[in-house]
Parts: structure tokens; C-alpha cells; sequence
């Protein structure tokens, strides 16, 4: 029997939030800016209506927002190209995407008018036993403070990460991704959707805003949405653990701040009308701006090996021990600008 999404809802006074128990996810969010307007930046996926979703994985079903994903990534990642995977190595599908918290309903902790607690369960089998995750309203501003406890059953080294997801209009490059310091920005080393990748295959850059395409040009990567249809990846390794999205013609700015210790780097999910099976029938468009330690989301067998991020001194993965709680804070905050 499958269990019914339930919802808590919060509102506190520059703003109101909206949390579910499928994947523990948040959105969405509506921030009360201090111009007098409201903005509401998480992404829904516009399929929540539909009845046939219920056929989808049930990460899928209710997709919004921002939720943590531990681990991070996919195990069914294969035929990666030389220096991603130690060689050899089995891709075994004993997770599901973005891990046993992305797919089941959470509980529900202490919920009142100052946070929302939720806490994942995890299968007795597995490394990690439980999540916990409180979302706490900042009472001075539009801005949400978020903090995941994960407790380990067993010592491990897992890819984790956040999955924050940020609508985008219809306008190409009517947004601009500020994505403060990194050292150094990879594509993604295969294809994300088949025929619908952008960028040149497992190369690096120095800038977001000079990425070369399988085409041989150049883009800003830096203005979304992208032009054209596609569905790609870049990771933005060494971050210092701070990015904004900043929606130009809507005059507000988005700031996401993490714990730089926790999350080295920062993937960028380019969602641009490329994928057209069901659910997403070339409609959904919507970046994801989300901390990670982790290579992109190829799973735990390529991340916790050498691959070109780690090997230049970016961590890919986490270590955990059963006796020490792993607690990490980050921050989502709005802020007008201009006039708008």
C-alpha cells in the first residue's frame, strides 16, 4: 500500500512555508520581500496533478524544492571514461537515486511556529541509520536555516549532498547564476540525457561564464535558462560555499550559503526543456543549484574513488563513524534588488 503525502505548513512573518513527507522535501516557499513584494523561487514540477505520476519512481511523484540526498547519486553509473571509477569496479543498483531518503515518507518530529522536524528511518541493512532535518524560519528576515543530522550505523564513505531546485521563467538568460569563488568548473564525463548534451564531454574550465560546447563555441553558462534544449551537468569544484541566482527581471536575488567543509563543491543541474519521455515532456525547465561532496551524481563507487575532482584535491565523499552524529547547517535567503 502506498502511503499519502502529507504536508506541514509554516508561515512566520516575511513569509510561509510548505513541507512534505516524500523525501522530506521543502516548497513551496513563499519570502515576503522588504519592498512590500513576494516572490516564490523553489521550483514544483508541473506534473503534481496528474494521476498517471503514481506510476513514476516516488522521488519523482511530488518533485519540489530542496531536500538532502544521502547518498548523493545514482549506482547504476557505467562505461565512464578512464580516471573516473577504479578500474574494474561493479556499478551495483542496491540504491535507489539520491538514496533511501529521497524515496519514502519521513516522520514527523516536533512541529510548531518557530521550525519543522522530520526525521528518515533507514533499512537495517544500511551503513546509515537515520536522517534528521529542521527547518527554522529566520524571524528577522526572509530567509530559512536548515540543519541535517545524519547518524551512521556502521563506519562509511559516502558521496552526500543537497538538492536545492530553483524555478526559472521562460526567458533565455533572464537569470544570472552568481556562483562565488570556486577553483575550477568540470562537464559532466559522459551524457546526462542522450542527444541532449551541451557541454564538451569531461573537460574543465576556469570560468562558468567560457564553457565550450560539443559544437566548438562558447557559452555563458552563468545566464539561464539556456537557449537551447538540454539536459547537462558542470560541478563546480572548491566552492567557498556561498552562490546566488539572481532574477534580473524579476528584481530579487536568491542566496544559498553551506558549511564548505561539508559540501567542497557546487553542481549545477541544467534542466532546459531536454528531456521529453513523461514525466518532463520537454517542458520542464528549472536549475538546480546543489552543494555536494560528491562527482557529480555518478554515485557512490565513482565518488569514493580517485577521479579528476578528488585527485585535485576536492573531496568526493564523507566519512562516517556510528559514534559521532554528522550535523551540517545552511542557509536560503531572498533579498529585493533594483526597483522591481
Amino acid at each position: 500500500m502506498t502511503l499519502a503525502t502529507t504536508r506541514k505548513t509554516l508561515a512566520w512573518a516575511h513569509g510561509s512555508l510548505s513541507v512534505q513527507s516524500l523525501g522530506g522535501m521543502l516548497g513551496p516557499v513563499t519570502f515576503h520581500l522588504a519592498n512590500g513584494r513576494s516572490v516564490s523561487p523553489l521550483h514544483v514540477a508541473p506534473w503534481g496533478d496528474d494521476r498517471k505520476r503514481e506510476t513514476l519512481p516516488a522521488m519523482l511523484q511530488d518533485l519540489r524544492g530542496e531536500w538532502p540526498c544521502v547518498p548523493f547519486g545514482s549506482a547504476t553509473a557505467c562505461n565512464l571514461p578512464e580516471g573516473w571509477a577504479r578500474p574494474g569496479a561493479r556499478h551495483e543498483d542496491l540504491e535507489p537515486p539520491h538514496g533511501h531518503s529521497s524515496h519514502v515518507h519521513w516522520d514527523w518530529g516536533r512541529c510548531d511556529n518557530d521550525h519543522i522536524t522530520l526525521t528518515c528511518q533507514y533499512p537495517e541493512h544500511h551503513a546509515i541509520q537515520s536522517l534528521r532535518r529542521t527547518i527554522v524560519p529566520d524571524p528577522k528576515t526572509a530567509a530559512l536555516d536548515i540543519t541535517l543530522d545524519i547518524q551512521a550505523r556502521h563506519a562509511c564513505r559516502l558521496p552526500i549532498g543537497l538538492h536545492p531546485t530553483l524555478r526559472l521563467p521562460s526567458r533565455p538568460g533572464a537569470v544570472r547564476i552568481e556562483p562565488g569563488n570556486y577553483r575550477r568548473v568540470y562537464s559532466f564525463p559522459g551524457d546526462v540525457e542522450p542527444g541532449k548534451a551541451l557541454f564538451a564531454q569531461n573537460q574543465s574550465w576556469s570560468s562558468l561564464g567560457h564553457i565550450e560546447t560539443r559544437r566548438g563555441t562558447f557559452v555563458d553558462a552563468t545566464q539561464v535558462p539556456l537557449a537551447s534544449e538540454t539536459e547537462d551537468l558542470l560541478q563546480l569544484a572548491g566552492s567557498d560555499g556561498h552562490a546566488s541566482l539572481h532574477y534580473v527581471d524579476e528584481a530579487f536575488r536568491v542566496r544559498l550559503s553551506w558549511q564548505k567543509e561539508h559540501f567542497p563543491s557546487l553542481l549545477l543541474w541544467y534542466s532546459n526543456r531536454g528531456r521529453t519521455d513523461y514525466p518532463w515532456n520537454g517542458r520542464h525547465v528549472a536549475l538546480g543549484m546543489e552543494p555536494v561532496a560528491s562527482a557529480f551524481d555518478l554515485g557512490s563507487v565513482a565518488s569514493t574513488s580517485e577521479n579528476p575532482i578528488s585527485t585535485a584535491g576536492v573531496p568526493t565523499s564523507i566519512a562516517f563513524q556510528p559514534h559521532r552524529l554528522f550535523t551540517t547547517r545552511y542557509r536560503i535567503s531572498v533579498e529585493p534588488t533594483g526597483t522591481g
